[in-house]
């Protein structure tokens, strides 16, 4: 029988290719698809009115995924680690003695408390990670300590949470995004992590294949250039359609300056990736 999402989908069907849809269709229904045309319209209508002088559009739009929550957080509240809530008793009880045991084997030692390499050293054997992962990429000790213990969750964890950062905040993809400072420095703290742990992280990766094709090459240039230099080498075909194609586009119709910043990049990404197969083959070799 004719449902209401099965019509949805042939009025869809009947908006591109008529002539493959025969059957008349109720001219009133239910709307099941978003116009999939709607963020390039929006793109195209941001870049022209920015052009012109004239303020953006207020449309908010991200690749025609998801609407973004309205913000009632503070930006960036993720950074900060947040008191374990496993130990919340037993730290205010410790602040009331003024005293914390740091070399107790049978609670954990709270990560708010960690502020030296000594006693990450010391209380490496019970810390556990704050439940918001956000706050690791901005604590060197932590980054530390990630790089110890090599659990995947820690990592699945992280990627799942940059990504939606990532995703959310975007001010290119995002219209009439009044939050850009906070977003450049926002990816000026993922670029010291992956510094730090000499790798890039996967969220980032996915984040520039998807974003780079959409990118007017001014929007946060310097820190997205940075992150470029942390992709993680694979296949050509991949890097060629992902990364090239859309650089070489702006590339060409662009400044001195902005060609310079994309080879400096592209060195950089040849160096990281040169660094860890050196790596690599020093670990084979020693096994």
């Amino acid at each position: 029988g004719m449902q209401s999402h099965l019509q949805a989908l042939l009025s869809l069907y009947k908006l591109f290719c008529p002539e493959q849809v025969t059957i008349t269709l109720p001219g009133k229904m239910k709307t099941y698809f978003k116009n999939s045309e709607g963020p390039w319209k929006a793109a195209i209508t941001a870049v022209r009115q920015r052009n012109q002088g004239t303020s953006p559009l207020s449309q908010v739009v991200f690749l025609g995924t998801c609407q973004p929550q309205s913000r009632k957080r503070k930006w960036n509240a993720q950074l900060v680690i947040p008191a374990s809530s496993t130990n919340t008793n037993n730290l205010e009880e410790d602040r009331e003695k003024n005293h914390v045991y740091l070399f107790s084997t049978n609670e954990s030692f709270p990560v708010e408390q960690l502020r030296t390499f000594p006693q990450l050293l010391q209380n490496i054997h019970c810390l556990e990670f704050p439940s918001q992962m956000g706050s690791v990429i901005a604590n060197p000790l932590l980054l530390h300590y990630m790089n110890c213990v090599k659990d995947e969750s820690i990592y699945l964890r992280l990627y799942y949470w940059m990504g939606q950062m990532l995703q959310e905040e975007c001010t290119w993809c995002v219209v009439d995004n009044p939050y850009e400072e906070e977003f450049k420095s926002f990816l000026e703290t993922v670029y010291k992590a992956e510094c730090f742990l000499q790798e890039g992280f996967s969220a980032c990766e996915e984040f520039l294949y998807k974003t780079l094709p959409l990118w007017d090459g001014f929007c946060c240039r310097s820190e997205i250039l940075r992150l470029v230099s942390w992709i993680p080498l694979s296949s050509f075909s991949d890097i060629k359609s992902y990364l090239y194609d859309p650089l070489a586009q702006l590339f060409f119709t662009s400044s001195i300056y902005f060609k310079c910043s994309v080879l400096e990049s592209l060195k950089e990404l040849l160096q990281n990736w040169l660094n860890c197969n050196v790596i690599q083959v020093d670990l084979e070799f020693s096994s």
